[in-house]
């Protein structure tokens, strides 16, 4: 059985993206992005899957079934990737398998998809998606990838009725771009 794992970037200030969505800052914020691209694909070797909101597939799709010289972009390719979206028809993703459409409730889908699947099933950026999954207790790990950047405004990690609950820190890695990996249990 697998395990639902959000990952978001952050800013030291605590937002997720800028005030009209915008992510520059996250790239932006390092001259060096090889220490988070190597530590990503190692995190891969316990990946199976890619959850995502009807948002941030509509990002992804602009980007990653064309990226042939990031690093990132063959595993994400080869990943079965699902997206939970009731306003979707279709998921393509570029000359690659197109991604699943998941149009019931986000937290019955990552519990099944999280006993499909015996490897990690990530959810990236996704906050509609992120804060639902979390609202519904359905998530067993949080990583928070911290970039040495404060923005002053944006949108936050997390929205909704969100109930506060104890996470365990299981990781806490400084990167030598000033970039912080913060991982978290929550079940």
């Amino acid at each position: 059985m697998g395990r639902i794992v959000v990952e978001q970037h952050v800013t030291a200030d605590g937002f997720a993206a800028g005030p009209g969505g915008e992510l520059d800052w996250v790239d932006g914020s390092i001259t060096d992005s090889e220490p988070m691209v190597s530590r990503m694909l190692a995190e891969f070797e316990e990946a199976s899957a890619i959850l995502l909101g009807r948002v941030t597939y509509e990002l992804f799709i602009g980007y990653w079934p064309t990226a042939s010289a990031d690093p990132l972009a063959a595993p994400i390719n080869s990943f079965p990737r699902h997206v939970v979206s009731t306003t979707l028809s279709m998921a393509p993703w570029g000359a690659h398998e197109p991604a699943t459409l998941e149009p019931g409730d986000a937290c019955e889908t990552a519990d099944r998809l999280a006993a499909m699947y015996d490897g990690d099933v990530i959810v990236w950026g996704s906050l509609t998606l992120a804060s639902a999954l979390l609202d519904g207790g359905c998530v067993d790990q949080v990583r928070l990838r911290v970039a040495p950047v404060m923005i002053g405004a944006g949108l936050p990690l997390w929205s909704g009725r969100f109930e506060p609950r104890a996470a365990q820190l299981v990781e806490n890695l400084r990167l030598e771009t000033g970039q912080v990996l913060l991982t978290y249990d929550l079940r």
